[in-house]
């Protein structure tokens, strides 16, 4: 006879799968990101993307305008370092 009772015995029964921690860690990430497309579905379809402008060319237009005139689009800042370069004995009062 075995000296060892447990040689002989009958396997015992493995506890059920969810009662193991490790399985719930390797299901919490997939679920998380299933969670998480939803929520972003819901966000994209509940928040539309804003509308631009409908004379969005003419305004395109006008900006391309203000550029071409640098005279007129660099005025303050020549005026600015105009009188950041004028001495302190000729300043207005």
């Amino acid at each position: 006879m075995p000296s060892n009772p447990a040689i002989g015995s009958a396997p015992a029964t493995a506890a059920p799968w969810w009662k193991f921690g490790h399985v719930w860690l390797i299901i919490a990430g997939p679920a998380i990101v299933i969670v998480a497309g939803f929520v972003t579905l819901w966000l994209a379809i509940s928040r539309p993307d804003p509308v631009i402008a409908e004379d969005y060319y003419r305004q395109g237009i006008e900006i391309n305008k203000t550029l071409e005139a640098p005279e007129k689009s660099l005025a303050p800042a020549m005026k600015g370092r105009n009188h950041a370069a004028t001495p302190v004995q000729d300043q207005p009062r």
